[in-house]
């Protein structure tokens, strides 16, 4: 009788342990059970400037949209990387002079495909400088310079490519910045397995996964962006996403202190930032005049995340994409000044032609 009940057990038992079993990572997302104080921060405790910013209609579309849900985040100013170039860059320039002066600005774009190619170089420059007279703050390059962009022979365009230094040095010229994204995350070259942090990205974004060398190795592309930044000490440059090294702030850190001309955004990794608290507050502090704010793709409800990881000393929230991160964030309770650098001091340095009268000390 003993062992028909103890059959009876395990047989009804079975199938339950199978359900939990064949759950896959993907479906799995616990509620946290944990209490803690802390709440959502839904407006920013100061004026910011989003450096990194897209609106890729902005030559023809209404923009009252955008600055009412601006408002409520306390964003006196976007800069909307997605500016282009001649015309678009002109009426995009003319859509905010008309309608929101002081709360928008654009930077230009440049094709670098064909580079090599007589007298493209010169068109390109030429045009650049037309884009600033027009309105442009500065120059946005997109990650397909390094990786996608083809020179004149069909042959992959390397970022410190000779042939591309009048830009940069026109761009010093100017007086304008460059924000440039170099690459992608480093595991998206490593190999897709178990041992990999982005493997749930990957499985859910597999266009995002490269080769090895596809199209080089990742340390080749972003060796060749710290090459130009060397070679290029009076321009100023922003890299988007800290660089890919938000992960590995002491090497970061090591990279500042090499080249003085390099700033960094944090658009799309401030989920590295709420995995490390207290080292991330100490690299905040130590490089306070190098760090812009910015978020990146416009989703207005995901900014809360950033503020509650800047601002306040909040514990184990969540980040708004599983994706990105499986694990729960902590705030940096950056200290005011800091902050301010963050959010808006070090932008309107760096960036010219920003209205001051909209940040208030």
């Amino acid at each position: 009788m003993k062992t028909f009940v103890l059959l009876l057990l395990i047989s009804i038992s079975i199938p339950f342990f199978s359900i939990s079993q064949e759950m896959s990572f993907e479906e799995y997302n616990p509620k946290s059970t944990l209490v803690v104080p802390g709440k959502v921060v839904k407006r920013a405790k100061y004026p910011f400037i989003d450096i990194h910013g897209h609106q890729y209609r902005m030559s023809t579309q209404d923009l009252s949209p955008v600055i009412a849900a601006m408002d409520t985040l306390n964003m006196q100013i976007m800069v909307n990387l997605s500016g282009r170039s001649g015309n678009h860059l002109k009426q995009a320039v003319e859509n905010i002079k008309n309608n929101y002066p002081n709360r928008f600005v654009v930077f230009a774009n440049i094709d670098f495909n064909g580079a090599g190619a007589p007298g493209w170089i010169e068109k390109t420059v030429t045009q650049l400088k037309e884009d600033v007279k027009q309105g442009a703050r500065g120059l946005k390059v997109y990650k397909s310079l390094g990786m996608y962009s083809k020179d004149a022979d069909g042959k992959r365009l390397a970022i410190d490519d000779v042939r591309l230094e009048p830009i940069w040095e026109t761009c010093s010229e100017l007086g304008i910045p460059v924000l440039i994204h170099a690459a992608d995350p480093k595991p998206f070259w490593d190999e897709f397995n178990a041992d990999n942090e982005r493997w749930l990205e990957l499985k859910t974004h597999p266009r995002r996964k490269r080769g090895a060398n596809n199209p080089v190795p990742w340390e080749k592309i972003i060796s060749e962006q710290h090459n130009m930044f060397k070679k290029h000490p009076k321009t100023t440059f922003i890299n988007a996403h800290m660089g890919w090294f938000a992960n590995d702030l002491g090497a970061l850190g090591k990279l500042l202190d090499e080249i003085p001309n390099m700033n960094v955004g944090i658009a799309a990794i401030i989920a590295e930032l709420g995995r490390q608290p207290r080292f991330a507050k100490a690299f905040f502090i130590k490089y306070q005049d190098r760090i812009l704010f910015g978020k990146d793709s416009w989703k207005p409800e995901e900014f809360p995340t950033y503020f509650r990881v800047l601002e306040t000393a909040d514990e184990y929230f969540p980040y708004h994409k599983k994706y990105h991160a499986f694990w729960p964030m902590y705030g940096m309770d950056l200290p005011d000044e800091v902050l301010k650098k963050v959010y808006y001091k070090n932008a309107l340095r760096i960036v010219p032609g920003l209205d001051e009268s909209l940040f208030v000390d």
